[in-house]
């Protein structure tokens, strides 16, 4: 591929990323108002013609490593490993 070719791709790979945000907001947006007239109706199920929208409450149990690290260092060593991946970015 030849430079002209690379940077052709690059800038539309911006623009394609660039849409994807904007449509990411515009979705999180229209969520967000289906989560306010969830609150304004104060449930947390709703049914809208053939869609049933729930926004409840989950509470779960997570492993809190920070505090694990601090009080037993060693064990928390011998039980981590290190992982490797290959990062992509593009700057200009």
């Amino acid at each position: 591929m030849s430079t002209n070719e690379l940077t052709t791709k690059i800038e539309a790979l911006q623009e394609w990323e660039q849409l994807m945000e904007e449509a990411k907001a515009e979705a999180e947006a229209i969520r967000d108002e289906i989560k306010q007239e969830l609150l304004n109706r104060d449930t947390e199920e709703l049914e809208a013609g053939q869609y049933i929208v729930r926004w409840t409450s989950v509470l779960t149990q997570r492993f809190d490593t920070t505090a694990f690290k601090k009080v037993m260092p060693e064990i928390y060593k011998a039980y981590t490993k290190q992982v490797s991946s290959r990062r992509f970015s593009i700057s200009a």
